[in-house]
């Protein structure tokens, strides 16, 4: 027992020998720039105390959020009618079941307790803005007793898809409808033109909203093609992932050209179809989704390989049985290799949303070393922290702000893992 024992601590004092070098590179690198960075966050470090920070505890923080002028409306106030929507949203969706049901069930009562909450909860968005935290109680009740009737969600289950889908699409339509007035959205909206920081995040936001389901939609269809036989493949594949590994200023400086709203190539093609020129670079409204045509077209080739390497991953002997049972193509599409593909998918998510969180050098490039052409529009949180940083030379806001996106970005990973481990696939 004591010679196991002894040979175990050995192999472990080895296997710690050879990660030492690793170990003290990161250290040095990555874990003492880390930790540091977060002390800092709470000293006061600017031009005028570079040699004397002093602790200044949350007050970086706090001034972050500081407001030129005092928002419409306070953001708990935006997030209690923003759960009022996803409360309204769900339970819309199972009233649309509830109805289904009394045909077979000849059971009204949930249905008619449902329109009974949605069109109290409207009474009250239009009339008595100040009973909506009681709404929402009523609201929770209601999806409660929807979610205890099992005929109920086992058809919401039965097409869990489609049902998030619609979910997703009543509550973005509730949140951008001309009847809020409270939401989270027009919080947001409001408070962007009123701090830089909130400006940063919408911008940020509306950024990653724009990449991450286009990339990966374009990714698969591609990745898909590519997995067909079809001629010259490995050209095909060379061709898109070269812009992957091509240099993201080098990129960007070809796409400032492409995109010159008088001698870029992409308005000569928009002339073609008598569309009149866009202003890409210097207006507005297109500066975010100028940003992002440049980060899908680069990342397209990336996602597209991943995604390949999963589809050849798939046994055939799936697509073979289902062959013989009569499968159309998109059946076998939908039931084989989506399903399949789900952990491929799950990690390309993960990868592509904190890569699109932290957006700089397109930006930087595009806009010859500004913000966006005029209002910061194209200010987002990395060139938010690098403005603080490099040109305010105010190193203890900057440390905060950088902070602040790595919790945005860990919120939104923990869901997606989360979310992940219900729905994502593996077989072996």
């Amino acid at each position: 027992m004591k010679a196991s024992a002894k040979k175990r601590l050995k192999e472990s004092v080895l296997a710690y020998l050879f990660l030492l070098p690793s170990l003290i590179v990161l250290g040095i690198f990555v874990f003492w720039p880390v930790g540091f960075s977060f002390v800092l966050s709470f000293f006061k470090w600017d031009f005028r105390n570079m040699k004397t920070p002093y602790f200044s505890g949350f007050d970086n923080y706090l001034k972050i959020f500081e407001y030129n002028y005092p928002p419409k409306f306070s953001f708990l106030e935006g997030l209690f009618y923003s759960i009022s929507y996803i409360f309204l949203s769900i339970i819309l969706v199972f009233t649309v079941y509830a109805f289904v049901r009394i045909w077979k069930d000849k059971k009204v009562t949930i249905f008619f307790v449902n329109i009974f909450a949605i069109v109290w909860a409207f009474l009250i968005f239009f009339k008595l803005n100040s009973f909506i935290l009681f709404l929402d109680i009523v609201l929770a009740v209601v999806l409660f007793l929807n979610l205890k009737n099992k005929s109920l969600t086992k058809l919401f289950k039965k097409f869990a898809w489609i049902n998030v889908s619609a979910i997703i699409v009543v509550y973005v339509l509730l949140e951008t409808s001309k009847f809020n007035q409270n939401g989270l959205f027009m919080f947001f909206m409001d408070a962007k033109d009123k701090n830089l920081f909130m400006k940063a995040l919408v911008n940020t936001f509306y950024y990653v909203i724009l990449t991450v389901p286009i990339t990966l939609l374009l990714s698969l269809i591609v990745a898909v093609l590519l997995n067909s036989n079809v001629r010259f493949r490995v050209f095909f594949r060379t061709s898109y992932f070269i812009p992957f590994v091509t240099s993201v200023v080098a990129v960007s400086l070809v796409w400032k050209w492409i995109f010159n709203d008088e001698f870029g190539l992409l308005n000569y093609f928009l002339s073609w179809f008598n569309i009149e020129g866009i202003r890409w670079l210097k207006d507005e409204k297109w500066t975010i989704p100028t940003i992002a045509i440049v980060s899908i077209w680069k990342q397209i080739g990336y996602d597209a390989i991943i995604f390949l390497a999963g589809l050849q991953n798939i046994d055939q002997f799936y697509y073979e049985a289902a062959e013989v049972d009569g499968a159309n193509s998109w059946q076998k599409f939908s039931k084989i290799t989506w399903p399949l593909l789900s952990p491929t998918t799950f990690f390309l998510l993960i990868v592509s949303m904190i890569g699109a969180f932290k957006v700089f050098a397109q930006v930087y490039v595009l806009y010859d070393g500004l913000p966006g052409p005029y209002n910061n529009s194209g200010m987002t949180m990395v060139y938010y922290v690098f403005d603080l940083f490099y040109r305010q030379q105010r190193m203890g806001i900057a440390s905060a702000a950088a902070y602040l996106l790595f919790a945005v970005i860990l919120i939104f990973t923990a869901i997606q893992y989360k979310v992940g481990n219900k729905v994502v696939e593996y077989v072996s």
